[in-house]
């Protein structure tokens, strides 16, 4: 497997992992009926570096890696990842997140900060704890989960 910068031939792939995610509902703060432009829009923006993960040429999950605030909190990163529904469980995630980690450090970040993890989210949760990450606040009742109702929201941190 290989994670490297997201090229324009990649976006059906990448649309192809991102709109399930975002039509359950249940692990991303994002409108469940988002159109694929706006999706884009999101994922793609101007403040986003755009990476894929593939094996044998075929996009296996993608992230996106931003600064997660100006200013003084400009040396604190920030990533969002998601897995193809084939790939979960082949180490994808963990190896997208070990790659935003080492871009982070190349490009000066201090830190990696996760601003809304669903609690329900458990294998996620299990997976960035397992990398360093820790909970460092909880936010109760924080997301409208589509089967559970209101869960908390994790706010994650790690050192780079």
């Amino acid at each position: 497997m290989i994670v490297r910068p997201a090229a324009k031939g990649d976006a059906a792939a990448i649309w192809s992992i991102i709109e399930p995610v975002i039509r359950a509902g249940e692990t991303l703060t994002l409108d469940r009926d988002m159109s694929e432009a706006d999706a884009f829009a999101y994922w793609f923006g101007a403040d986003k570096e755009v990476f894929v993960a593939e094996a044998d040429g075929v996009v296996l999950g993608t992230y996106y890696l931003r600064a997660n605030q100006t200013g003084g909190g400009a040396h604190v990163c920030n990533a969002g990842y998601v897995t193809g529904a084939r790939a979960v469980g082949r180490g994808v995630a963990r190896a997208m997140c070990l790659h935003s980690m080492d871009r982070a450090k190349a490009r000066g970040f201090r830190a990696m900060q996760y601003n809304f993890v669903v609690s329900s989210n458990e294998r996620a949760v299990r997976l960035w704890q397992s990398l360093g990450f820790e909970i460092v606040g909880r936010l109760p009742g924080a997301f409208d989960h589509p089967a559970l109702g209101f869960v908390d929201a994790l706010v994650m941190v790690r050192p780079l």
